[in-house]
């Protein structure tokens, strides 16, 4: 079945299509957690305090930082098929398990090993799907599988919605259930591809493995442009998490809206936004890289602006029409950011480092939304959180100078020394 499908020009999109249900549940089975406070809390009486969900939040993230950069350096060794299949059972088993605990400790435990299983799928699809897809349709096939995180994202904030009606242990049930099933169903549809290949005549040994690590290690460290990359992916992180994590919780305390409504207002928003972002910044990346090798780098600026203004009414309005036009403008302009990374690395990256290069990217990028939402987590308490949305602007203006006076591209799409 997968040797027939394989021998499709379609099937590179095919794998696209495959994907984009596991990029939905990757941001579905941890986004749920994030609007469902309010219903757990009668249970769990130890997620009233702000500060505790924050840590809730944080050991996720910790974990999915620590692990990148290790999931990474496995996926450009190693088969990318097999590891994202046995990533999406691992956390969809999880997230069924979520919904049997009882205990503040069981729930902790279980979202550290959400992240751990979780951080090895972005940067194994990743990799594939650039591996499949070239410099005119590598954007938009990337921007294509990215609509699937920010509709997962979107659904999570109806997880209050559902525990209303039923309870907050069916919703991590049911979802945790479908991508059992749908990690089975992967093991006949998808196809590994390298477009580069490991030297035969070295054997595979632990000794040898070490050292191919330190080898893609020192050439991404060495290379200057990738510097500018980490810190360029890691300054959008922190109001990118903050947003994911803490929008809900700033709709209800400046609206004064119930979680209930407030929860699928802002992650919808920003969500659906982000969703057609990525479609537009996939789409006009594609085309202008063609005609000028900054093309990727210059839609990626664009989509960062538009969050500045964003920020902005976040921490100094209370109107909801204004709030929300924030989220709105923070969402496309986070989605035609978010949907070039991956295409600028493979401007500055060879092949059989990427999914390495990205999984570092991962690391800086998540360990920044760790702090940040640890942050405001404890600024929540204290009432502050609206001020810390306006202070990240400035950080988001410090990337986009840094990218756009260091960052010089050669090439549409770096090669490797052994392709093919």
């Amino acid at each position: 079945m997968i040797a027939k499908l394989n021998e499709k020009k379609s099937y590179p999109w095919i794998v696209v299509g495959l994907l984009w249900f596991v990029a939905l549940l990757n941001y579905l089975d941890r986004q749920m957690l994030s609007t469902m406070k309010s219903a757990m809390m009668d249970d769990i009486p130890e997620l009233a305090k702000a500060e505790n969900f924050g840590l809730l939040m944080a050991v996720f993230l910790w974990i999915y930082a620590l692990m990148s950069p290790v999931s990474g350096i496995i996926a450009d060794r190693f088969n990318r098929k097999r590891i994202i299949i046995g990533s999406l059972f691992i956390w969809s088993g999880v997230t069924m398990a979520m919904g049997y605990a009882s205990t503040f400790n069981q729930i902790y435990i279980l979202r550290g090993i959400m992240g751990f299983s979780e951080a090895f799928y972005i940067p194994a699809a990743l990799s594939l799907i650039a591996d499949y897809h070239q410099e005119k349709t590598r954007s938009f096939a990337i921007a294509i599988h990215t609509t699937g995180i920010y509709l997962g994202q979107a659904l999570g904030g109806f997880g209050a919605t559902i525990s209303k009606y039923f309870s907050w242990h069916f919703s991590f049930h049911s979802v945790g259930l479908f991508g059992v099933l749908y990690s089975l169903i992967l093991i006949f549809f998808i196809q590994e591809k390298k477009t580069y290949f490991l030297d035969p005549t070295k054997k595979s040994s632990v000794g040898n493995e070490f050292r191919q690590m330190f080898k893609g290690l020192g050439i991404l460290f060495g290379n200057i442009s990738f510097w500018v990359l980490l810190f360029y992916f890691s300054a959008p992180s922190l109001p990118g998490w903050a947003a994911k994590n803490w929008l809900p919780t700033l709709f209800t305390e400046t609206l004064h809206l119930d979680m209930s409504l407030a929860g699928p207002i802002a992650t919808v928003t920003i969500s659906m936004s982000s969703f057609f972002g990525v479609l537009i910044g996939g789409a006009i990346s594609d085309r202008w890289v063609m005609k000028h090798l900054k093309g990727r780098i210059y839609t990626s600026v664009i989509g960062l602006f538009l969050t500045i203004p964003a920020l902005f009414l976040f921490g100094y309005c209370c109107d909801i029409a204004a709030i929300v036009f924030g989220a709105v403008l923070f969402g496309l302009g986070f989605g035609i950011y978010d949907t070039n990374n991956m295409p600028i690395l493979c401007q500055f990256v060879a092949p059989r480092y990427r999914a390495t290069g990205y999984g570092i990217m991962n690391f800086v990028g998540i360990s920044a939304g760790a702090v940040i939402t640890e942050f405001l987590g404890k600024a929540a308490d204290n009432g502050g959180m609206r001020h810390v949305f306006v202070l990240l602007l400035f950080v988001v203006f410090s990337a986009i100078v840094l990218q756009l006076v260091s960052l010089h591209p050669k090439t549409i799409d770096m090669t490797d020394e052994i392709i093919k």
